[in-house]
């Protein structure tokens, strides 16, 4: 029987317009050379909380040619990718009517994860919501998957589902014991869920 769903958000739960290093190349100039370093070096870090955002970006700024300041540019980026599926939400909701507890589990780092609680109301869809910057540890990551189960009083790996569009993500807590269902849609999710309607 499963007493846990835990929810991916960015492909699941949230969408974006576009990538935000797209958007700063189409509409900024600001090629996707110029930004890949930083996303695919400091940013890591500030996703499992090692570094700031706000203060690791500083410098990269200038070299981007960005003028507005640096709090601009990440409610410009957040706003970007904050679109929010309104079925999978009322979904979620059923699910808690049910008795099912439903958790957030997120790759972000701290700021936009309290974007995503603040200003997209995140916080009051989930009964308890995770961010990697707040772990300390990404998904597909086997400490990311024990640190939420650890918080889990009197529950056992086989009644937890997760629910993600990553097959890395898939294939990480498949490998720590929990049930998996892949993300392709939400009709395809409910179809996968019916046997949760019998509770």
């Amino acid at each position: 029987m499963i007493k846990v769903v835990i929810f991916d958000a960015d492909g699941v739960l949230v969408h974006g317009e576009r990538r935000f290093s797209k958007t700063l190349s189409e509409k900024h100039g600001i090629s996707l050379e110029t930004t890949l370093p930083f996303f695919t070096g400091p940013f890591q870090e500030c996703l499992v909380g090692n570094l700031d955002l706000k203060k690791i970006i500083l410098p990269y700024l200038n070299t981007w040619g960005w003028d507005k300041g640096v709090d601009v540019l990440l409610d410009y980026w957040f706003s970007l990718e904050s679109k929010t599926d309104k079925e999978i939400i009322k979904y979620i909701k059923e699910l808690r009517q049910k008795g099912i507890v439903c958790l957030l589990a997120t790759n972000n780092e701290k700021y936009r994860f309290q974007y995503m609680m603040d200003k997209m109301g995140l916080v009051n869809v989930f009964d308890k919501t995770y961010s990697s910057a707040h772990l300390g540890h990404k998904k597909p990551e086997q400490a990311f998957f024990l640190k939420i189960y650890k918080e889990l009083s009197n529950i056992k790996k086989e009644e937890i589902l997760f629910v993600d569009d990553s097959v890395e993500n898939i294939e990480g807590a498949k490998k720590f014991g929990i049930r998996v269902e892949l993300f392709e849609s939400i009709k395809d999710l409910k179809k996968k869920l019916s046997f949760l309607n019998k509770k």
